[in-house]
């Protein structure tokens, strides 16, 4: 399950240094025992093959205190497929094998931030299958965030397709380019729908009138990105990505894939009624349902509230989504100010391709393939080989138009990484355009998500990036620090980060089809100050001839 906890695995390497001037006197040890294993579930009704934890999709959710130690214990029970699963990270290639049929790998952690994270896999399309959960952070007793709140609740936002990530993987790599959709009218003839299975059971959060609540709200869709709201409710934004926010109010939380966000909301409406909460798919034009659950004022009755569902915002309203983007800025008590100037810049042209006929997402006209060994171990271990080629630091700004369909003839796939040189800070500039959809402007919604790093969100920008005039208008005051952000339609995202975590790590798409079809890249840094690595990660490519005990 590679991709597992990414968040606090990364900072795994860092943690064993610095932990020594922090006091664990009352740290403790949180152990779970996880079985991997296919289940039918029916999440909307109909009934499809799954991925689950012990039984549950989404999976077990861990609660921990920050400072504690994270021990999981997980056996893969799948009879034919392999589940990838980290060391110190987790994407299978970049940094370890996956755990083997029938194999067993213990995760260990130190937790070393409060917030709010998921865990994932990130094998083929697992992530889709079901194989995700929450992960919540508390803070240590005597010491208090910068809001406060009654209870605390958590939402896995998803979406859900009827056929199976087999199916899904498979129209995806045919040359006649398939994504099966999901709604009503798509139902095959072997579809099993029950609509009284408890599974698809309107999902309820029960609201104590008066009393103020911390929604711990996370996405992990495989493609949508949403507008998520409660009805009659405001609510105020104070938590991205497990960084405070300078507080602001919102109707709707526009959220995109890997991304977390703690909202405030005051239980303060009518309380003789039920409100809805609704997640709508935005970005995309779509025919599927809103996803529904339904705000239950104690003690009324467990019912659908008396209302039609708000419609929620235009899927196409890019400036709204855009100006959300640009609200969300670092509290000011918590500010961690970001350098300066940057060493290096890297210019990632998000394209759609066609290679040997087959549709692929590019970066700079650069689809990307893992390769057999993990790149952690060819280059620690020497033990395989990779595309020693540089890619492309940018593309052809003068002469490629972002806003027209691209023959781009000069596709390739490649799998060679980005070297950066240890401790230097480096811009990280995401520019959208125009997809291969000769039928009407088509540009995407892309989140990115950086394992290893946290980075610095400096702006966001309408058109072709200005390599000479957009830095100007950088956010150098304020920003939010995240891993996942998004580069909106037509636009442009800048990130900086320091490159001070030894490893290689994945950076990339968090739409689960775009990797799988080779949007990203992989960095590499410090590699030479990188401890030996266990043999538990070895045994796929070049590095066979090392097992795990």
């Amino acid at each position: 399950m590679a991709g597992l906890f990414s968040r606090y695995l990364v900072l795994a390497l860092c943690l064993i240094i610095c932990l020594t001037s922090i006091s664990s006197a009352n740290a403790a040890v949180r152990r779970f025992k996880w079985e991997v294993k296919y289940e039918y579930k029916s999440q909307d009704c109909v009934r499809k093959l799954a991925l689950t934890i012990n039984g549950k999709t989404p999976g077990p959710t861990i609660r921990a205190v920050r400072g504690d130690t994270i021990v999981v214990k997980l056996n893969n029970s799948l009879l034919t497929e392999n589940i990838g699963t980290p060391w110190a990270d987790g994407t299978e290639g970049v940094t370890q094998c996956p755990i083997l049929a029938g194999d067993t790998f213990t995760y260990k952690f130190v937790v070393d931030r409060a917030g709010t994270y998921m865990y994932h896999a990130h094998y083929g399309m697992q992530r889709e299958a079901g194989l995700y959960g929450s992960l919540r952070v508390a803070l240590p007793d005597g010491e208090s965030e910068p809001f406060s709140y009654d209870y605390d609740r958590s939402i896995i936002l998803n979406d859900w397709y009827h056929k199976s990530a087999f199916e899904q993987a498979a129209g995806l790599s045919s040359p006649q380019f398939q994504w099966y959709l999901c709604n009503s009218t798509t139902l095959a003839k072997d579809d099993v729908c029950n609509a009284t299975s408890p599974e698809c059971a309107r999902h309820v959060i029960i609201f104590v009138p008066g009393k103020t609540y911390r929604l711990r709200i996370g996405s992990l869709t495989a493609l949508s990105a949403l507008s998520f709201e409660i009805e009659g409710h405001n609510m105020t934004v104070v938590e991205a990505d497990g960084h405070y926010v300078d507080p602001f109010v919102v109707k709707n939380l526009f959220i995109y894939s890997g991304e977390t966000y703690s909202v405030i909301v005051k239980a303060d409406q009518d309380p003789s009624r039920n409100y809805w909460a609704v997640s709508k798919i935005v970005g995309r034009e779509s025919n599927t349902t809103s996803g529904l659950a339904v705000i239950n004022y104690y003690p009324n009755p467990r019912r659908d509230p008396p209302t039609i569902p708000p419609t929620g915002p235009k899927w196409n309203d890019t400036d709204a989504r855009r100006n959300f983007s640009l609200s969300i800025k670092s509290h000011p008590k918590f500010i961690q100010s970001p350098p300066q100037t940057s060493d290096r810049v890297i210019v990632l042209l998000n394209t759609q391709n066609e290679i040997n006929g087959i549709r692929r997402w590019s970066v700079n006209n650069v689809s990307f393939n893992l390769p057999h060994t993990p790149y952690l171990i060819a280059l620690k271990e020497r033990l395989g080989h990779f595309d020693q080629t540089p890619p492309p630091d940018g593309y052809d700004t003068a002469k490629y138009d972002i806003f027209k369909v691209q023959d781009n003839a000069n596709a390739t796939s490649s799998n060679a990484i980005y070297r950066l040189k240890f401790d230097t800070v480096v811009d990280l500039i995401l520019q959208n355009a125009q997809t291969m959809n000769k039928n009407k402007n088509d540009s995407e919604t892309h989140p990115w998500h950086l394992h290893g790093h946290d980075f610095w969100v400096l702006g966001y920008g309408k058109g072709k990036f200005n390599k000479s005039s957009d830095p100007q208008n950088y956010n150098l005051v304020n920003p939010i620090m995240k891993n996942t952000v998004p580069v909106h339609p037509f636009g442009w995202t800048a990130l900086r980060f320091r490159a001070n975590n030894p490893g290689t790590w994945a950076f990339h798409c968090h739409i689960e089809s775009h990797f799988y079809m080779g949007m990203g890249i992989v960095l590499e840094e410090g590699i030479e100050k990188v401890g030996k690595l266990p043999s538990s990660i070895m045994g796929c490519g070049d590095s066979k001839g090392y097992r795990r005990p």
